[in-house]
């Protein structure tokens, strides 16, 4: 019985939808006929003609009176009403073919365009600058033209305009005039340049124009966050800074491991607008205080990027980049570019960027202004050797660069104790003496800072003469920051010295491929004071020299087998009793050095002048280790 019911309802289902398609067929050529006496507008008729059911449909409707009108030309009319419906589907399968081929194509022809797209190297993106920037008046030809901050008008506000006035620039340097135009418009902007270039007023201008045309309030919290790899770079950013926002009312800050982290929250929890930060500091404020709003964040600075990652905050700044907002403008800046920094580019930024870089290949990886040698000194003579160069050039300011902390510690205890004035910068000590050094320092005219890798970076120290290596640097990147303290500015100058014992010749190859032109200084030996037995008898007899000494020969030995350059600083060819000579021992002391199996546990990156100088071992497996092997002197 209930199969019965069925079949009569589905009868008459069929017999509804024949009624319906009839309906459809005596309606059509009406609007056949309407459109043959002269009217054009197929949907006027169509609402004219109040088809049921069918009001949801109008465009299906016209489709369906635009292909009979076609075929109605063709043939009779008879036909077409018999056969419609085949038509109707052999025309919609046409269609669809249609744009199949349609989006096939667009989607050739898109990944065409990608593929070209991922093909066009960092030097055509940046050369796609030269024209007008969408939304600019003002193209980068003009602006390169045009070098002067007056050109920024209309862009810039007038308070920031005024500031840099007031500051003493009237004229944009390269990295300037390129990288200013682009951040204005919103863009990702990855830039290299040379150290001394311009760089921090390059990434600070747009940051407050894009936080001041937000008119942010310290209730929205932070607007812009700049990172710093050093605690005294992020003081020297932050003093720009400051000089900047003379005439604006935003509110700035600066937070710093060794700072006090109480106070920081509580100026944190009122509302920073522009925050400059340490990568480790600026996590623990992330992670651990809950009054610091950045959900607004609009910007995100990275300064020395490669420093940033060398010295160990690479894991950091992956927390960092994951806990702030995804939808921001990101500016990457730094002196030199590695395969870190272009993955820390792709983590960070995820909109195309645009690539300035100032550096032509053909061009010498250094200023012009800066006079560079070597000199080629044996180990027992290396400390004479610094000793009458210091004398010589007491009435200078000068800047000599270590390996290690504690060698450091030592000479500059050694140097002091025989009246040779000078002041050192290390990482083992208190942020309060690193902080009144650097400003005692930098307001000298003249005089010796002893320092590790931690004074290489970013530094502006203003009229450096000399800049001498002590101990040779990682790599040709790091020469290259080490020598940047001096001869910074458009038409600055400045001499850089590298001692390096015959061994070490090999190390000019590398410097002559990074494009690093260096001149031999040949020093007379008999010009050379030796002090060598005043040495060692004030070493012999002084307990705190001696065991100062002890503990910076044995970091130089470490921090020379865990250089990355093996082939060239080789411990193994160190003479021990020599080295110690310069140290002022007779006898050297026994050092430790850890030996392992597998080749993967070398060390591969510095901690940045840390602790002993030791290199940061990223691959090493916690496997028990070897006998200790002693470093005894050649006989």
């Amino acid at each position: 019985h209930s199969i019965g019911q069925k079949r009569k309802l589905e009868g008459q289902n069929m017999e509804v939808l024949n009624r319906k398609k009839k309906k459809k067929l005596k309606h059509v050529p009406e609007a056949i006929n309407e459109e043959k006496n002269g009217e054009e507008n197929i949907s006027e008729s169509t609402e004219d003609t109040n088809i049921p059911g069918m009001g949801k449909k109008k465009k299906k409707k016209s489709f369906v009176e635009n292909s009979f009108d076609e075929k109605y030309s063709e043939g009779d009319s008879k036909d077409e009403t018999t056969d419609n419906t085949d038509f109707q589907e052999s025309d919609m399968k046409k269609k669809k073919k249609k744009k199949k081929t349609q989006l096939t194509e667009t989607a050739e022809s898109e990944t065409s365009v990608k593929l070209n797209d991922s093909n066009d190297t960092k030097e055509a993106q940046s050369n796609d600058l030269s024209g007008q920037l969408p939304g600019s008046n003002i193209t980068l030809d003009l602006l390169l033209k045009d070098s002067s901050f007056s050109a920024l008008e209309g862009r810039v506000s007038e308070e920031t305009l005024k500031a840099v006035e007031e500051m003493g620039f009237t004229k944009m340097t390269e990295i300037q005039a390129k990288a200013i135009p682009p951040l204005l418009e919103g863009r990702d902007v990855v830039a290299s340049a040379k150290t001394g270039s311009g760089k921090t007023l390059a990434f600070l201008i747009p940051a407050i124009e894009l936080v001041h045309k937000l008119q942010f309030m310290p209730r929205n919290g932070v607007g812009c966050i700049i990172i710093s790899p050093t605690r005294e770079l992020s003081m020297q950013t932050f003093g720009v800074l400051k000089e900047l926002m003379t005439h604006h009312h935003l509110t700035y800050g600066l937070i710093m491991g060794g700072a006090s982290r109480t106070t920081e929250a509580q100026k944190l929890a009122k509302g920073i607008n522009i925050l400059v930060a340490t990568p480790g500091r600026l996590l623990d404020h992330l992670q651990n205080t809950p009054d610091f709003l950045y959900k607004n964040l609009q910007c995100l600075v990275i300064d020395e990027a490669d420093r940033i990652l060398q010295i160990g905050f690479e894991e950091d700044m992956k927390q960092i980049i994951n806990l702030l907002p995804k939808t921001r403008q990101t500016m990457l800046f730094s002196a030199t570019t590695t395969s870190k920094t272009e993955a820390l580019t792709r983590l960070a930024l995820k909109k195309e960027p645009v690539y300035v870089g100032v550096d032509d290949k053909t061009e010498a990886a250094t200023v012009d202004g800066l006079e560079q040698g070597y000199v080629i000194c044996p180990s027992e003579k290396r400390f004479m050797l610094l000793f009458t160069f210091l004398k010589k050039n007491r009435k200078k300011k000068v800047m000599v660069f270590f390996s290690s902390c504690l060698s450091v510690q030592f000479h500059h205890e050694l140097l002091n104790f025989i009246d040779l004035h000078c002041m050192c910068i290390h990482g083992k000590q208190k942020q309060m003496k690193r902080t009144t050094t650097f400003f005692e320092f930098c307001n000298a005219s003249e005089g010796i800072l002893l320092c590790t890798d931690v004074a290489a970076r970013g530094l502006d120290i203003p009229d450096v003469d000399w800049i001498v290596q002590y101990d040779p640097p990682d790599d040709p990147k790091e020469y290259i920051h080490r020598v940047g303290r001096t001869a910074r500015g458009a038409n600055g100058r400045g001499h850089a010295l590298l001692i390096l014992r015959p061994e070490e010749l090999g190390f000019l190859r590398y410097l002559k491929q990074a494009r690093i032109p260096l001149n031999e200084f040949e020093v007379a030996s008999n010009k050379i004071a030796d002090i060598q037995l005043q040495l060692e008898k004030l070493i012999s007899k002084n307990y705190f020299l001696n065991k100062s000494a002890k503990e910076a020969f044995k970091s130089y030995v470490r921090a020379y087998d865990s250089h990355h350059l093996k082939l060239i600083f080789d411990v193994s060819t160190l003479d021990l009793a020599q080295v110690a000579k310069s140290f002022g021992f007779t006898v050297p002391p026994a050092v430790d050095l850890q030996v392992t199996n597998s080749k993967n546990s070398r060390p591969r990156k510095r901690t940045g002048g840390g602790g002993f100088g030791f290199y940061k071992n990223i691959n090493r497996e916690n496997k028990p280790h070897h006998k200790i092997k002693y470093l005894q002197p050649k006989r």
